[in-house]
């Protein structure tokens, strides 16, 4: 049975997801392992959030080390447009924080690029996916807070960079919660990304851009999508 929309949202029937109150121990169809999740297909088919995020990764990590642009929107529009990358899932909260490292760094951040990509990846791989509804924390935001801690080199123990790394993921997900569920991916990202850019301008000077026209071209992959309720809704 297909989802309704072009992508299918189990990878290995295409049949719909189903979220469940309370997590429980299923197996990977793909590697093998045991996890607790709350998600599974309508058949019971369970696909973990590294098998999931295993082709994308990849992608995420050649385009944000080969970027030029200034501008996370463009970087993190290039990874979401690969057939690797899904509509929806875990590969988002490695992906809005890659992208913007690239951005900060060709805008003349002081950082290790590739170093500071490892970094992110480690990160981004402990937010699960479905986070957003299950945690009440969108992992785009989380993804962008934890840009601003590599950038900034902060840790439990720092003084004013601990609060603003807080206050970003905080600008992140009201921007986030004030647009409305059901969640997506893309919007998410984007809303995330607008709101770092801004942060870091304002409380670092360095100054990554944005386009005049911040339009997304995946709706059309989305049966989710809020359409006109969306702040980049394009019609196809």
């Amino acid at each position: 049975m297909q989802n309704n929309s072009t992508e299918p949202a189990c990878l290995i029937c295409g049949a719909p997801l189903r979220y469940l109150e309370n997590a429980r121990e299923m197996t990977c169809e793909i590697c093998g392992r045991k996890y607790l999740s709350n998600a599974a297909c309508m058949y019971g088919h369970f696909v973990c959030d590294n098998c999931h995020a295993a082709p994308a990764t990849t992608v995420i990590r050649s385009i944000a080390l080969a970027a030029v642009e200034k501008d996370p929107f463009v970087i993190a529009t290039a990874m979401m447009q690969s057939p690797a990358v899904h509509m929806h899932g875990p590969e988002h909260h490695i992906l809005a924080g890659t992208a913007l490292l690239a951005a900060y760094r060709n805008a003349g951040g002081v950082l290790d690029l590739p170093a500071a990509v490892d970094e992110m990846f480690r990160r981004g791989a402990m937010v699960p996916g479905g986070f957003c509804g299950i945690a009440g924390a969108c992992g785009a935001a989380i993804s962008a807070g934890m840009f601003y801690s590599i950038a900034t080199k902060t840790n439990p123990l720092s003084t004013q960079s601990w609060g603003e790394v807080n206050l970003l993921t905080a600008a992140c997900l009201t921007a986030i919660g004030s647009v409305g569920g059901p969640r997506c991916c893309k919007r998410d990202t984007y809303l995330a990304l607008e709101e770092a850019v801004e942060f870091v301008r304002e409380h670092t000077g360095i100054t990554m851009e944005l386009p005049a026209q911040r339009q997304c071209g995946f709706s059309n992959r989305n049966h989710e999508c809020l359409r006109e309720r969306c702040p980049y809704y394009f019609p196809e």
